[in-house]
């Protein structure tokens, strides 16, 4: 495994084999994202998206949370307006795209900006005694990053809205309900849990994944007929890439048959 230290070291990466994992280390204020924070963040991200061997990465928090949301302290001490922010966003990720998929491995809190995070990953494991909520609800600011986009696309409109305008706090077996976590585990496992889901990810040949996420989360943007195109017209040019047949020409040799999903990753397909 090798780490490291992005310029700012309140993140930092662990990478093993195709995995990243992107820690927020601010263990003092329950990991809340100042804009320092933030724009490493960010890098962080960048630098997973450009990786060609990275294949999933995996963001937690260090200390028992996840993430607290945005540093009001920071920002009040700063005079600094975080809806201003140019770039990526106030976290440094609302308005980030990526091509490959994320996970949240959540403990503790996920609050405010932090189930902001937690809705830009693909994915949310969750600990038992985790918390998602809208808490910025309690001292009068908006979620701006992305939370009234992914929060109602992910658990529907009533459920968000009842979760928004009430700022509530849900644990993780009413998150699960909700679908807005994939799975929960015992506490001090999220980690391990979702670096796990990861590497069985990354075992899979990329390239027909990632074009099926692009196509999911960008249907919105499309009517019916218009997604079923869109949808189409991906596909087909992966077709045309002769890597993303390697896995076609694998099960008719008879890999990946009778639900065996061992060595269907690109790398064995290569043998």
């Amino acid at each position: 495994m090798t780490t490291q230290d992005t310029p700012r070291d309140a993140i930092r990466m662990e990478k093993k084999g195709r995995i990243v994992t992107i820690i927020i280390d601010r263990p003092e204020v329950r990991n809340a994202i100042d804009s320092d924070t933030a724009g490493a963040l960010s890098d962080a991200l960048r630098a997973f998206e450009a990786d060609p061997e990275a294949y999933v990465a995996v963001i937690c928090g260090a200390g028992g949370h996840f993430c607290a949301g945005g540093d009001l302290a920071a920002m009040v001490a700063h005079g600094e307006n975080p809806i201003r922010e140019r770039g990526d966003g106030p976290l440094g990720l609302s308005r980030l795209v990526l091509s490959k998929p994320v996970i949240a491995a959540v403990s503790g809190y996920a609050v405010a900006g932090g189930l902001e995070l937690a809705l830009f990953c693909d994915l949310r494991i969750a600990e038992e005694s985790s918390v998602f909520g809208v808490f910025n609800r309690r001292w009068g600011l908006p979620l701006c990053n992305g939370g009234t986009v992914r929060l109602p696309r992910i658990i529907g409109h009533g459920r968000a809205m009842d979760m928004i305008l009430t700022g509530r706090p849900v644990d993780a077996a009413e998150a699960l309900s909700f679908g807005l976590v994939t799975r929960v585990v015992a506490d001090g496992r999220a980690r391990m849990e979702a670096e796990g889901l990861a590497e069985a990810m990354a075992a899979f040949p990329p390239e027909g994944m990632r074009c099926d996420r692009h196509n999911a989360i960008h249907q919105h943007a499309f009517g019916v007929e218009a997604a079923l195109d869109h949808e189409l017209n991906h596909a087909a040019a992966l077709f045309d890439n002769d890597d993303a047949l390697m896995g076609a020409r694998a099960f008719v040799a008879g890999k990946g048959r009778h639900g065996d999903f061992s060595g269907s990753g690109k790398g064995a397909l290569k043998k």
